[in-house]
């Protein structure tokens, strides 16, 4: 375990660099099934997709982590303890139980959380039917400095599985305008508030989910789409690049239809789109990343008292 630990420092100094003191670096990550026991339809996660979770958060050594597919509370306890007897501690959190009572959203913060708004009742219509939001929405302020204060949202959008009773892109759409009304109700009420969306939209970004949560005018968000780092290592090959065709940014491996895409997001307000460390922001190359799950986490790195 004590060799473990080492080698897990030293990837991190390696692969990820030493940060400012100035910096913030964020994560957010589908842990898939993060399950201490059978739920409906899903499985206990095996001990070793459980290890090598915990082995990668360690490893990003991220300041905040959004996560989807939390377990329930215990579950994200046990992920804290085992980060920490990994070398690196989360002494704030967040977990929100949702309509779906089987996975949840969650966060992870060694900066002090201030403020909680979480969202758990909302619904919406789809052919005259009433659903419910399936994942909460997260929604606290973090204080990341002396003075400093981000709002931080955390998202599961509605999957891609069909279902038999609507259409699952209109649900998912649904949601994101849901969603997008609570980032403009915060930014009505502060138009200079730093604002961090993050999690797993279930969709790519020329949808109109995706489109929708980002939003228009003067409180667009901005996708900081990272991509891996050459190599696994040095230089980022295009964080926030348009349509570099050699960016590698997928996220997720989509069984179904046999595809890796990109559905998991980082997005910054407009008080923090100058703040952003493009050069600090991708998709880590991680050995064993199928052991873990079916998603890959993503890195942004913000600097604080920047705009």
């Amino acid at each position: 375990m004590r060799l473990r630990g080492l080698g897990l420092l030293l990837w991190a100094v390696l692969c990820l660099g030493v940060r400012g003191a100035d910096e913030v670096r964020l994560a957010t990550y589908n842990v898939e099934n993060y399950l201490l026991s059978a739920a409906g339809n899903r499985v206990a996660k095996p001990e070793a997709a459980k290890a090598r979770v915990a082995e990668i958060l360690a490893g990003l050594r991220a300041d905040i982590v959004g996560l989807q597919e939390m377990g329930g509370l215990e579950g994200l306890e046990e992920l804290r303890e085992r980060t920490a007897r990994l070398g690196w501690e989360y002494g704030h959190w967040e977990h929100v139980r949702g309509w779906d009572t089987n996975i949840q959203v969650a966060l992870l913060s060694r900066h002090p959380i201030v403020a909680r708004r979480s969202h758990t009742g909302d619904a919406y219509l789809v052919s005259g039917r009433r659903y419910r939001v399936s994942r909460g929405i997260l929604e606290v302020d973090v204080r990341v400095g002396a003075r400093e204060v981000w709002t931080v949202f955390v998202v599961h959008l509605k999957s891609r599985r069909p279902v038999s009773h609507a259409d699952q892109a209109e649900m998912r759409r649904e949601e994101a305008r849901i969603l997008r009304e609570k980032i403009d109700h915060r930014l009505r009420a502060e138009p200079s508030a730093r604002v961090v969306v993050m999690g797993d939209l279930n969709d790519t970004r020329d949808s109109e989910a995706v489109r929708m949560v980002m939003g228009r005018g003067r409180g667009r968000l901005v996708d900081t789409r990272p991509a891996e780092r050459r190599g696994g290592g040095g230089a980022v090959e295009d964080a926030g690049g348009r349509n570099d065709a050699r960016s590698v940014t997928w996220t997720y491996f989509y069984g179904v239809k046999d595809t890796y895409d990109r559905i998991d997001y980082i997005l910054l307000g407009p008080g923090l789109e100058r703040a952003w460390v493009r050069g600090a922001s991708y998709v880590p190359v991680l050995e064993g990343w199928g052991v873990a799950s079916d998603h890959r986490p993503v890195v942004v790195t913000v600097r604080t008292g920047g705009r």
